[in-house]
């Protein structure tokens, strides 16, 4: 990963407002590990795609996994990507329409995604992902069978050339505006789990475990 005050590479350095900028490992993972969704831009077939997907992060690499007949799947395997996550954290009020802002945490990743195909190794991200859903999960599970596990695909990136951005505070308005008659401050944002929905058909009624990140407020 990269080194705490520096860019590992030119395309990842920060250019705009680079104090936001972050490129320690600690920070990178952790940003990771709170994102559900990535958008993994690539060039295919003389254009530029887009794709969302899961995502889930094992020591220095980011992973997703799909369907093997995945156009993009396939072609993440033969050229360069990039990788972007993005967290909101709050909506930032100023008492001006130019300084308001938002309050966020996000990455951006380049390379080349590599195909797990050990299947021991294949078969622990796997598990590392659905337990990441549901904590213990996985153990609860029908075994995935031989077809089932050779018609997904498993990609992972290095998180080597990667570089973070994160925004917190409040607004930064201009001192002449500071006895602007308007309220000022920060609406905090957060994603949040419901209450579980039960198939009526479930063998087991006590709902599964979440991860702490989605644990329902307690008001």
């Amino acid at each position: 990963m990269a080194t705490p005050n520096a860019a590992p590479s030119e395309r990842t350095r920060v250019r705009r407002l680079p104090e936001r900028a972050r490129y320690d490992a600690e920070t990178l993972a952790a940003i990771v590990d709170a994102a559900w969704i990535a958008h993994v831009a690539f060039p295919l077939d003389g254009g530029v795609h887009s794709i969302p997907t899961a995502v889930w992060r094992e020591g220095d690499h980011l992973y997703i996994h799909g369907a093997k007949a995945s156009r993009m799947l396939k072609a993440l395997t033969e050229t360069e990507c990039c990788v972007s996550l993005a967290l909101l954290d709050g909506l930032v009020l100023a008492r001006s329409a130019f300084h308001h802002s938002m309050n966020f945490r996000s990455v951006v990743v380049y390379g080349r995604f590599e195909l797990v195909t050990e299947p021991a190794h294949k078969a622990a991200a796997l598990a590392a992902f659905t337990d990441r859903v549901s904590p213990g999960r996985w153990a609860t599970l029908r075994p995935m069978t031989d077809k089932e596990m050779g018609a997904t695909t498993v990609l992972r990136l290095s998180l080597a050339e990667a570089s973070a951005k994160v925004r917190t505070g409040g607004p930064k308005d201009d001192d002449e505006d500071l006895a602007w008659p308007t309220w000022a401050g920060v609406l905090p944002l957060s994603l949040q789990a419901g209450a579980p929905q039960a198939e009526p058909d479930s063998a087991v009624a006590l709902p599964p475990p979440l991860p702490t990140s989605l644990a329902p407020s307690a008001g």
